[in-house]
């Protein structure tokens, strides 16, 4: 376990008024903090109602108290924590008193940091706590939990055993070639190289969309003026969001809703219609709009299709990555398409709906899911971070190139082997720097 010389304390419950607020203090200080605060250590694990005093022995807050005992705590460390009433003043003055004491105040993610290196969660799990802090729906919320519980890290730690295992063989073959050590045929190692992308595949097919889940997408609604893209904001949202009016051009501003589907959050962005205006505000309007755009993970594009001018000028072929659009021909209730999926006339797919009646919006959100990459397989998802999938693409890489060197070139396939083991172990934190922890924690709240 790591020993740290100083003690930490946070407010561990958002600023502002509440009915309870609470001090966490972590670090080798705890117990005289204690001694003061309270007169006595309490009992570990055990609610103690007390006054908590200050440097006078006057009360400064009534509430409970609770100590964690090192190395049975979350951070692994003695840890205190003071559960009284919410107030600004009340928690500044318990923060005060418990600094005077000899602690500082704590880094953002400092608790969570020292959780990692003392050995009681490893770097997945740590990042999971966030993650699940920061949860928008039921579905990541619970992804998130599952890798706080060591699932994502047990199915790492299972691929590396089969790869530590496999560069043992190759090893063994290179270091003890004149001796009587069971040659690895090409046929073995073939095998064993074919399971290992097997389960690395499948991790990556569970990743990819919990990557996705974690972080949400964004989706901007783009087309002509009056085309119907502050309906469709309001029929996705199930709300009355954006300003719907028969005047083109009312939109001027972004406006924005978070929607749920099926489990994946999705801001949803209204623009301004793309024209030609000697409007001020309206071409500020549009810059933003073709801000919003290029920054977008997918590009709803609205067409009139009861307008066959506005459908004419808009099936010309989309700059970008085809994957990064979907069509959308809206008031189908006026030009008689049947709603649902559609297709353009140079047979790219779209959806048919009717953004004021609702029809077609569920057609609309399956193929939403459907360009983002986004399938909800429940219970198999992975709550992976970027850095997650880059470290499993890189061992996918080196796994290949491995492949590539059986029963040619014995070192060159022990070294990519090796390199895999390095790209699963940044996950967990078994290899890592000290500028990818600070990247890591810096982004948590304070207090966890």
């Amino acid at each position: 376990m790591t020993q740290h010389l100083d003690t930490i304390t946070a407010r561990a419950t958002p600023p502002g008024t509440g009915g309870i607020g609470i001090v966490r203090v972590s670090g080798p200080q705890v117990r005289a903090i204690a001694h003061s605060v309270l007169g006595s250590v309490p009992r570990p694990r055990q609610a103690t109602v007390s006054p908590f005093l200050d440097a006078t022995g006057n009360a400064l807050d009534y509430g409970v108290a609770f100590f964690f005992k090192a190395p049975a705590s979350y951070t692994g460390e003695d840890v205190l924590e003071l559960h009284g009433h919410g107030g600004v003043i009340v928690i500044d003055q318990m923060l005060a008193r418990v600094t005077a004491l000899g602690a500082r105040l704590a880094r953002p993610g400092e608790f969570t940091e020292r959780a990692f290196l003392n050995g009681k969660l490893d770097l997945a799990q740590a990042e999971a706590v966030a993650d699940l802090i920061d949860s928008q729906t039921t579905a990541a919320a619970r992804c998130a939990l599952r890798s706080l519980s060591g699932e994502f890290s047990q199915q790492i730690g299972c691929l590396s055993k089969i790869i530590a295992e496999f560069r043992m063989y190759v090893e063994a073959n290179i270091d003890f070639a004149d001796e009587p050590v069971a040659p690895l045929e090409s046929a073995q190692a073939q095998e064993r190289m074919e399971k290992a992308k097997a389960q690395l595949s499948t991790l990556l097919d569970r990743a990819r969309p919990g990557a996705l889940l974690a972080r949400g997408a964004s989706v901007v609604l783009s087309g002509a003026p009056n085309v119907g893209k502050s309906s469709l904001l309001n029929a996705l949202a199930r709300m009355e969001r954006a300003i719907v009016s028969a005047t083109p051009g009312t939109t001027r501003d972004l406006i924005e809703a978070t929607v749920d589907i099926d489990g994946l959050a999705v801001c949803l962005t209204d623009t301004a219609g793309l024209r030609d205006s000697a409007d001020e505000i309206e071409v500020e309007g549009v810059r933003r709009a073709s801000a919003a755009i290029e920054t977008a993970d997918l590009v709803l594009e609205l067409i009139d299709d009861s307008d066959p001018e506005d459908l004419a000028n808009r099936v010309e072929p989309q700059a970008g990555d085809e994957r990064a659009h979907l069509f959308v021909l809206n008031k189908c209730d006026l030009s008689g398409r049947p709603f649902g999926p559609a297709k353009m006339s140079d047979g790219r797919p779209g959806v048919a709906i009717c953004a004021t009646t609702g029809q077609g919006i569920t057609s609309l959100e399956q193929a939403i899911k459907s360009r983002l990459g986004y399938v909800d397989n429940g219970e198999d998802l992975i709550m992976a971070r970027r850095r997650h999938l880059d470290a499993l693409e890189r061992a996918m890489d080196h796994l290949n190139k491995a492949q590539d060197h059986i029963g040619i070139a014995m070192e060159l396939l022990a070294e990519e082997l090796r390199l895999v083991q390095q790209a699963l172990g940044e996950i967990t934190g078994e290899v890592t720097v000290d500028d990818l922890l600070g990247q890591i924690f810096s982004s948590f709240c304070i207090g966890k």
